[in-house]
């Protein structure tokens, strides 16, 4: 009965959860299945035992005489272990998928595989996806291909892909439950996620986690296509999208609603790499910068080692200034130690 209605949810084409297009969601679909039966072999026969006593134990069942009666049992040594030793192998089979699955399906770790039947070829280059969620919308970058969108991604067929995210103010969950499970995006923060497409079409991704107002309409279609479709896709952007520079992107950071599909045809360079390290506006020190400085010590360490800066020394200016003037100076100390 458990594995007849866990092969009928499997087979529905909405339960997106047991039926994806992904190796990595199928994977997970599969963990979902499997601790759901073995949780089952527990549940089910509690449920039919609850039923058989009920009616076995019944006041007027005829069959039930004074000798069923014991007032003085207290203990079955077989009872005992099997209420024990059952519960407890399962514990210890879901602890151990668990652990298991946790590691293999880490969604930091490199892909090993296209498909259960299919091996991953070492020689093949991930697709990186940068993306950033903002209020309220995705805004996704092709550093390889040069270009960006807005609410539109697109991937070809059995080619892992390497998502990097972050976000620009609010936490928030990117998450296509035909491709992977959910992994979150936070601001100064970078996450990763790798997953790979194997059916072609369109897929619903979304955010999984509130954001505030505009959170119910951020979502945005996943296009699972064949090299020569991607291909066009992208020539596509690059031929009908417009420039992403640092003003462009000031503005589209602004909150706004269920915002259409956008294409850019080109990026300025190290635009992710301020929107992650939060220094997009002008006068803002990038935060690999600030940190940097303040592993070596900050304002205290570089006027006690007496660093040749001007005055307004930490200032967004000449932060790269002071980091490579850092860097030289305990790489000098790092080789006289040595």
């Amino acid at each position: 009965m458990a594995v007849a209605s866990a092969g009928l949810l499997a087979g529905c084409s909405k339960a997106v959860v047991l039926n994806p297009a992904g190796d990595i969601a199928a994977q997970q679909g599969q963990l979902v299945i499997t601790a759901t039966l073995l949780m089952l072999v527990i549940i089910v026969p509690v449920i039919a035992l609850t039923l058989w006593f009920a009616w076995k134990y019944r006041q007027n069942n005829a069959a039930n005489t004074e000798a069923d009666y014991d007032p003085e049992w207290h203990h079955s040594t077989t009872l005992e272990l099997v209420i024990w030793t059952v519960p407890l192998l399962i514990i210890i089979a879901l602890g151990a998928i668990t652990w298991i699955g946790t590691h293999k399906l880490d969604p930091y770790r490199p892909l090993d595989r296209i498909d259960a039947q299919r091996p991953l070829d070492p020689h093949v280059k991930p697709l990186e996806v940068q993306v950033v969620a903002m209020d309220w919308k995705w805004l996704f970058f092709y550093p390889e291909q040069g270009i960006a969108t807005v609410n539109e991604v697109a991937a070809p067929v059995d080619r892992p892909i390497l998502f990097k995210l972050t976000a620009t103010s609010t936490m928030n969950a990117f998450y296509v439950p035909d491709l992977a499970g959910m992994i979150y995006a936070m601001p100064g923060m970078q996450t990763e996620l790798n997953a790979v497409i194997n059916k072609p079409g369109v897929y619903k991704g979304m955010s999984s986690h509130y954001s505030g107002a505009g959170f119910s309409g951020m979502t945005f279609k996943f296009h699972g296509l064949s090299d020569a479709d991607f291909d066009q896709w992208v020539q596509k952007a690059k031929a009908d999208g417009k420039p992403l520079d640092k003003g462009t992107y000031l503005n589209l950071a602004k909150p706004s609603e269920r915002d259409p599909v956008q294409l850019f045809a080109s990026v300025e360079e190290g635009l992710y790499d301020k929107v992650l390290n939060r220094c997009v506006e002008d006068g803002k020190m990038c935060m690999h910068h600030m940190m940097a400085i303040d592993a070596s010590g900050g304002d205290a360490y570089v006027r006690a080692v007496g660093l040749n800066l001007p005055q307004d020394w930490c200032t967004p200016q000449n932060a790269a200034q002071v980091v490579a003037e850092l860097n030289t100076r305990n790489a000098d100390r790092a080789a006289i130690r040595q």
